[in-house]
């Protein structure tokens, strides 16, 4: 990752579960305890129960410190202090404590935790810790017993070995097997082994594994490739490490297609020299393996140097995607890409010819995809679009634009990007939700109450962020519409702005925009924004992409504050714009904030006011989107969707979404997303200078 890059902090780092094993990531979930926090965690508490957990909050952070270090002594003596103080937090030193040791642990012992803790997050997290030691003791008589307890059951290999022991037990698992395997990111103990256990009961075939060892190439998980490929034999495992390692002089001076396996292995090395050079694939198959290659394969082949091509925007993907059609029809089989691949299928095929698309092939990617990637409003949209295109030449054309318009109606609703767009294509202005009926004091009260918030806080209080939000996620399970909006305003109301969001955003039917789009800092913000000329729900729809509204965020890359800064990108703005600056003022508010926007307002005259080309910029850095621009002329949401970085593409999408309603609740109008995507996109004129030519 490059130091332009920056991840979302807020919604990709702390959304997850735990670690499975929280001893062995060697990382501290320590982050600095501000008053701010702490004085909104006295409100929680009673006066006693806040003392008593003042005192013994250097014990519970003792702990978690220990953890990291793998020391039992501490812990063990951290455990004891713990639980003699009554520490609200007791259960966490105690699951930390356990787990450090899980390993000799025995099931007696895990039953008591469980038995003490019944209910609770920690017993449900250290469940699937032990479910995947059991898994390794091959202990299936204990892991039957408690597999069905597991609460969560949101862990892949903790999934793979239910599905073995199903298996063993003589039960049909098959189709959910080989779901579980494809969908499978590391060569994990529990999805190998069940792989190899049903490959020898013959549940799984050869074609399933090579099947396996496809994706796992195109995802870039060689190891993963390789355990597929030993299930056929180990001279086939071999094989895939070689190929992995030097894919040049294998194709070079061992790939053949003078066999089944030859091929499979051939078909392995393209689709890894796909990833680093498309062209060159290209050419091997031009020149000797789309004729020596079984059809299927040689369509595989060519499905991966299209996605590839198309993630590098080159105007040869819609062909290549074409080729792949053309061999896999040849085949007599419907394309088994993955989900992924078909996706970048759509891309191409929305900028092919020029951007005049080519709209049918829109449609047969997205026919093509699993039935749950087709729900996704992403290609919902899309679809409708590639049907209405297309019915001004069809003889059925009023049918197609009829279904294009119930394809588009089934997801105007939706407080999304496509859900925007959607409603503007329908000629309907972008529905706002009505506001909930205000919480009763009964329900307010019961969020303040619920043990499992309460202590997600205190943690999120003492700097145990990551652990808080586990604790909170886990704690809004179950919850309905009024009980998730009372848990959001508690943390409203705290000022925990990323529970406050996160937990609105789960409501289904009854929906509060404010809660989902808070405002911090409402007149520092609008004030500053308007003093430099930029729009304030712009800004808005950024920071609460950036950090949550979390003043002391900060990334994997040390990007920082509220508006998520690198340290170079500061001090180069502070002196651009002629502000005092220091390092340590990084995270203070107002610096931030001053230097954030500046630093937006510069972006955004350097594309000409384009806000997805900004977006862009300040997620990528601007070289990229600089870049990513060239090519034929675009409607800002196709170039949007093209965006070849996941993370920048879904970020692009969230600013611009998040702006749309953050001027609806500034300016009470209704919003347009069209009109805040702006002009169509294409290549700069090379004789227009560059506004800031030194943007970092």
């Amino acid at each position: 990752m490059t130091k332009n890059r920056k991840p979302v902090v807020i919604t990709t780092v702390y959304e997850g579960h735990a670690p499975r094993r929280p001893a062995a990531s060697g990382r501290s979930a320590r982050v600095a305890l501000t008053g701010l926090l702490f004085a909104t965690a006295a409100s929680l508490f009673s006066v006693p129960h806040l003392a008593q957990a003042q005192s013994g909050d250097a014990t519970v952070l003792d702990a978690r410190e220990a953890l990291r270090k793998k020391d039992r002594n501490r812990l063990a003596a951290d455990r004891a202090a713990a639980n003699t103080a009554n520490h609200p937090l007791a259960m966490w030193v105690e699951y930390w404590e356990l787990n450090n040791r899980l390993g000799e642990a025995s099931q007696s012992e895990l039953d008591a935790f469980a038995s003490r803790w019944n209910g609770t997050y920690v017993e449900d997290r250290l469940r699937n810790d032990w479910l995947l030691e059991l898994g390794r003791r091959r202990d299936w008589v204990n892991f039957a017993a408690e597999f069905p307890r597991f609460r969560m059951n949101d862990d892949r290999e903790v999934t793979c070995y239910a599905l073995l022991v199903d298996h063993l037990a003589g039960k049909d698992v098959k189709q959910q097997a080989m779901a579980a395997w494809l969908a499978q990111r590391d060569a994990d103990d529990g999805c190998a082994l069940m792989a190899s256990t049903l490959y020898e009961a013959k549940q799984f075939s050869p074609g399933n594994a090579w099947r396996k060892a496809r994706f796992a190439i195109d995802a870039n998980r060689p190891r993963a490739a390789r355990q597929a490929a030993l299930l056929i034999n180990p001279a086939a495992g071999a094989a895939v490490s070689d190929l992995s390692d030097s894919t040049a002089r294998y194709l070079a001076k061992t790939a053949s297609a003078a066999n089944r396996t030859s091929a499979e292995l051939t078909t392995l090395a393209l689709i890894r020299l796909a990833g680093n050079d498309p062209d060159a694939a290209a050419q091997q198959l031009n020149d000797r393996w789309d004729r020596a290659l079984p059809a299927d394969l040689s369509a595989w082949a060519w499905a991966m140097v299209a996605k590839q091509s198309a993630m590098k925007l080159q105007a040869e993907a819609p062909d290549r995607f074409q080729q792949a059609a053309l061999r896999g029809a040849k085949a007599g089989a419907e394309p088994d890409w993955p989900d992924d691949t078909l996706a970048w299928k759509v891309r191409a095929a929305l900028r092919a010819d020029n951007g005049r698309a080519r709209w049918q092939q829109v449609v047969q990617a997205v026919n093509a995809m699993s039935p749950g990637e087709q729900k996704d409003s992403a290609w919902v949209y899309w679809k409708a679009r590639a049907m209405q295109a297309m019915a001004k030449d069809s003889q059925d054309g009023e049918t197609m634009r009829g279904l294009g318009q119930e394809l588009l109606s089934g997801i105007a609703g939706q407080l999304s990007f496509y859900g925007a767009l959607a409603a503007e294509s329908l000629g309907q202005p972008i529905a706002l939700p009505p506001r909930p009926a205000p919480l009763s004091p009964a329900e307010i009260e019961a969020a303040a109450q619920h043990p499992g918030l309460k202590r997600a806080l205190l943690l999120i209080t003492i700097g145990l962020r990551g652990e808080g939000v586990r604790e909170w996620n886990y704690s809004l399970r179950d919850m309905s519409d009024r009980q998730l909006l009372a848990a959001a305003q508690l943390a409203c109301n705290r000022e925990v702005w990323d529970r406050c969001i996160n937990t609105s955003d789960r409501t289904r039917d009854e929906v509060d925009l404010e809660q989902r789009y808070p405002m911090p800092f409402r007149k520092d913000v609008t004030a500053r924004a308007r003093e430099i000329g930029l729009d304030p729900a712009y800004v808005y729809g950024l920071i609460r992409q950036e950090s949550r509204f979390i003043m002391d965020a900060r990334s994997s890359v040390g990007a920082s504050g509220l508006m998520q800064l690198m340290p170079a990108t500061a001090k180069w703005t502070a002196k651009k714009i002629g502000v005092p600056y220091t390092a340590d003022l990084i995270t203070d508010r107002d610096t931030n904030l001053r230097l954030g926007t500046g630093y937006l307002k510069l972006v955004l005259d350097d594309f000409s006011g384009s806000q997805a080309l900004a977006a862009a910029a300040y997620n990528a850095g601007p070289g990229r989107p600089r870049k990513w621009r060239d090519g034929p002329l675009l409607e800002p949401a196709i170039w949007a969707e093209n965006i070849p970085f996941a993370e920048t593409r879904d970020y692009v999408k969230k600013v611009l979404s998040n702006g749309t309603y953050y001027a609806a609740l500034l300016n009470g109008q209704p919003p347009s997303l069209k009109a805040r995507l702006g002009r169509p996109i294409g290549p700069v004129d090379p004789n227009v200078p560059l506004p800031v030519p030194d943007l970092p």
